[in-house]
C-alpha cells in the first residue's frame, strides 16, 4: 500500500519515500511485529532527517503522508517536528480512549485486553518470548481483527506470503492507550484528511479535523476502509487530493 501511494506521487513529480517500520517487513529490528508508537514515531523522525539531507530533495519542502494507523504516527511526529511543512492523512485511523471503547467492545473489554497485554509483556521481559495472535482471522476470535477481511487474506491484495499475519499480544497496551485526537491542537502545519463515512471510525477524523488550529481541509468521498488501500477510484481520488494539497502548501 505504501509503495503504491509513493509510486503514484512520484508520477506526479514528488520525491517519495516509503519504508517498513523497525521490526516489521523488510526492516531489521527486534522485537518483531510489536506495535510500539514511540518507536514508530522515532522511525519517522529519522526518515525526515534522511530526506532533509538527501541531495535530490528540498529539505525545506517536506510533506508527510500517513495512511490508516500510520496517520497517528505521522501526526505525532508532525506535531513535534517543524521540518515537516505539510501533513496529509488518507483513510486515517485516529483514536482516543472513547473511540477504542466503541471499537473494541466497551470499557471492560478494553481493560481486559490491556491486562493480557501486560501479562504478555511480563513474560517477554522474563523469557524473551513473544505471544502472538493473528492480525486478521475469520476463525480465530483472539485475532486483533477477528473478521473475514479480503484485503488481508487475499494473496492478490494485502495477504502476500512475506506478511506473517501476527500481532504481538503485548501491543494491546500501547495501542489502546494511545491518544491521537489529542495531537490535533499541536499541529500548526497545513493538514488534509481524505476519508469516507463508510470507512473506519469517521468520528475520529471529524474530531481530529475540528481540533486542528491551522490551515485544514477534509475531503469526504465514497468507499470502505480497504478500498483506499488498492481499489479505484479511491486510490486515485486520494492521491490526486494529496498531490494537490502538497502543491498548495509546500
Amino acid at each position: 500500500m505504501a509503495d503504491r501511494y509513493a509510486q503514484r506521487l512520484a508520477e506526479q513529480g514528488y520525491a517519495a519515500l516509503s519504508f517498513d517500520f523497525a521490526g516489521f517487513g523488510e526492516s531489521q529490528g527486534e522485537p518483531r511485529d510489536v506495535e510500539n508508537s514511540a518507536r514508530k514515531v522515532r522511525d519517522i523522525h529519522h526518515t525526515v532527517s534522511f530526506l532533509a539531507g538527501h541531495p535530490a530533495v528540498d529539505g525545506d519542502r517536506l510533506g508527510a503522508l500517513g495512511i490508516r494507523a500510520a496517520a497517528m504516527y505521522m501526526s505525532d511526529n508532525t506535531a513535534h517536528d517543524m521540518r515537516v511543512k505539510s501533513l496529509a492523512l488518507v483513510a486515517p485511523w485516529l483514536h482516543d480512549a472513547a473511540i477504542c471503547e466503541q471499537a473494541y467492545g466497551g470499557a471492560d473489554a478494553v481493560a481486559a485486553k490491556i491486562e493480557i497485554a501486560r501479562d504478555a509483556r511480563s513474560r517477554f521481559d522474563e523469557t524473551g518470548e513473544i505471544d502472538y495472535v493473528p492480525v486478521v482471522s475469520a476463525t480465530d476470535e483472539r485475532a486483533a481483527m477477528p473478521y473475514d477481511i479480503d484485503f488481508y487474506l487475499n494473496p492478490a491484495r494485502g495477504g502476500i506470503s512475506a506478511w506473517p499475519n501476527r500481532f504481538a499480544v503485548m501491543s494491546w497496551a500501547d495501542w489502546l492507550t494511545y491518544d491521537a485526537i489529542a495531537l490535533a491542537p499541536l499541529i500548526g502545519q497545513p493538514t488534509l484528511l481524505v476519508h469516507s463515512e463508510d470507512a473506519a471510525i469517521p468520528d475520529g477524523a471529524h474530531r481530529f479535523h475540528a481540533g486542528l488550529p491551522g490551515r485544514k481541509d477534509i475531503t469526504w468521498t465514497q468507499g470502505t476502509q480497504f478500498d483506499f488501500y488498492d481499489q479505484e477510484p479511491q486510490v486515485t481520488v486520494a492521491v490526486d487530493a494529496v498531490a494537490a494539497h502538497f502543491g498548495r502548501t509546500l
